[in-house]
């Protein structure tokens, strides 16, 4: 059987997977990452929901899998260019490969917390993202996180949000609100911490029992209502207001720290991408699938697939899954 080679776009845990899928059925992955490292927000993280298991264990694990795989770190793809059944493409330091099929996991970026200007991230200096409180969690340096008293978390932070244009669920924000809430109650015992929700959405294996955790042993008080306003007062602590719209009652309360809980955004730059391979966005903005059902890895594009969080919102299991599958519609493509 001829050894045909497979670009991968992305080296996040949708692309680390699929390569070592490829690898393992004969194929010749090569993976192109922009950033500097591997691992995606992955390495950035310092626990995962439900169980708290290290993330940089879950990171050694796919290392270890795709350690004979060509990488290519800082590096930007220049031209994709199809002739027959092959793509010519081309990166920016003139570096050219031929490959019989293209995998895009180019994951998902934050949503940009300046954007909500209510919520004065990028104003207040103890108003922090999810992202900059996991950064703490890992390496515990963060001078705005000093011995906080009162605590607040807020969800849907860029998501179910018609006035930024992104009405979809990111899908793991309040399992990632309820797993913080919980570390910080272990770094902070004595704090009240507060998760302000639309919608406790607790779907996934282990995190109802997270949700339970987080009451029964760490008072994490939540609260159904969405936060309206953020301003500071005199001595420098957080005044936040907001609705609880199970009671109907107007709340304002005092806080020392503020979490937004930022959702997912298609990849900077992945536009760029699309237009070079005639792939279409969905209606969320996010890669469109070939087929929503039994097509999910495809694109309307022949010999072009998709895994993980690049089409929409996922969970870590439900990305390595389909980075798994996607793996197997390749080879399928392949050897039809």
């Amino acid at each position: 059987m001829k050894e045909h080679a497979v670009l991968i776009i992305g080296a996040g845990p949708a692309g680390l997977e699929t390569a070592y899928q490829l690898k393992s059925l004969g194929l010749r992955p090569i993976i192109i990452e922009r950033n500097d490292k591997i691992g995606g927000h992955l390495a950035q993280w310092d626990r995962l929901f439900p169980s708290s298991e290290e993330a940089n264990k879950l990171l050694e694990r796919l290392k270890e899998q795709v350690k004979d795989v060509e990488i290519k770190l800082n590096s930007r793809i220049s031209s994709i260019e199809k002739e027959g059944e092959i793509f010519h493409v081309t990166l920016t330091n003139n570096k050219t490969y031929d490959v019989s099929a293209v995998v895009l996991c180019t994951g998902f970026d934050l949503f940009k917390a300046e954007k909500k200007q209510e919520y004065g991230y990028g104003i207040y200096n103890n108003v922090i993202t999810n992202a900059e409180l996991e950064h703490y969690f890992k390496t515990h340096n963060d001078e705005r996180i000093k011995e906080p008293k009162r605590i607040g978390f807020v969800h849907c932070v860029g998501s179910r949000d018609v006035k930024v244009n992104n009405t979809y669920c990111s899908k793991v924000c309040c399992a990632t609100a309820l797993k913080q809430a919980c570390e910080i109650k272990e770094e902070f015992p004595d704090a009240d911490v507060y998760c302000f929700y639309m919608d406790l959405r607790m779907f996934g294996k282990g995190y109802e029992d997270l949700y339970l955790k987080a009451q029964k042993e760490f008072d994490i008080k939540c609260v159904r209502g969405r936060v309206c306003e953020v301003s500071e007062n005199i001595e420098g602590r957080l005044v936040i207001k907001a609705e609880d719209t199970l009671l109907g009652t107007p709340m304002k309360m005092t806080l020392d720290l503020l979490v937004l809980m930022c959702g997912m955004e298609k990849a900077e730059g992945v536009e760029r991408i699309q237009n070079m391979l005639n792939i279409k966005s969905n209606h969320d903005g996010f890669i469109e699938n070939g087929d929503t059902f039994i097509g999910l890895n495809k694109t309307k594009e022949k010999g072009v697939f998709v895994a993980g969080a690049c089409t929409s919102p996922k969970t870590l299991p439900d990305t390595l899954a389909e980075a798994r599958s996607a793996a197997v519609e390749v080879y399928r493509y392949l050897n039809s």
